[in-house]
């Protein structure tokens, strides 16, 4: 990881793109989980997590079209969905989330390929609950959206972080962190 730390620190445009990260079948030296604490901690490197084919098609054109930052893209590691629809290839306007479901009581925040199963959290939550959770497409997972995630504390209870990574430096820890001592 020192490249990207070069990268970073003169802000040199580059597309890194990260492969068998996250929670895969991985043996005792190849543990690809610790990839988000690794990356998205470093200060001008912009990491992305695709949530289906056309998302990381899209991610990748912006990653080598764009002369502005060193870009990470997250493959998937449980394998790329297709979903038919188009993605615009633009991300520069950067840790802004995508509320693809608007609810209230519940926020549900899917990164990368955890998105999935936060629909299923979702339509389960609907089913079993009757709560219309609000599900969010966080795509970035070097910075937060601390716009959507003020509107949040609004009319939501509980916010929920699905990822595949640790704990201590992922993405839910920054969602964490942000709402600190705040009662939704």
């Amino acid at each position: 990881m020192n490249q990207s730390q070069d990268l970073a620190v003169n802000g040199n445009p580059a597309l890194i793109v990260v492969h068998g990260s996250g929670i895969t079948g991985m043996d005792a030296t190849h543990l690809g989980m610790f990839d988000i604490p690794l990356v998205a901690n470093i200060p001008n490197i912009v990491y992305l997590a695709p949530t289906n084919k056309e998302e990381y098609l899209a991610m990748l054109e912006w990653g080598v079209e764009q002369d502005q930052h060193p870009v990470v893209v997250r493959v998937p590691s449980k394998g790329i969905v297709t979903t038919g629809n188009k993605v615009e290839a633009d991300f520069s306007q950067l840790n802004k989330y995508k509320k693809t479901i608007e609810g209230s009581e519940v926020a549900i925040i899917g990164l990368g390929a955890f998105y999935q199963l936060g629909e299923k959290v979702h339509t389960k939550l609907q089913e079993t609950m009757g709560i219309n959770a609000t599900l969010i497409n966080p795509r970035f997972i070097t910075g937060i959206d601390k716009e959507m995630l003020t509107e949040l504390l609004a009319d939501h209870k509980l916010v929920i972080t699905l990822e595949d990574g640790l704990l201590d430096g992922g993405f839910g820890e920054k969602i964490a962190r942000f709402y600190g001592g705040t009662e939704i």
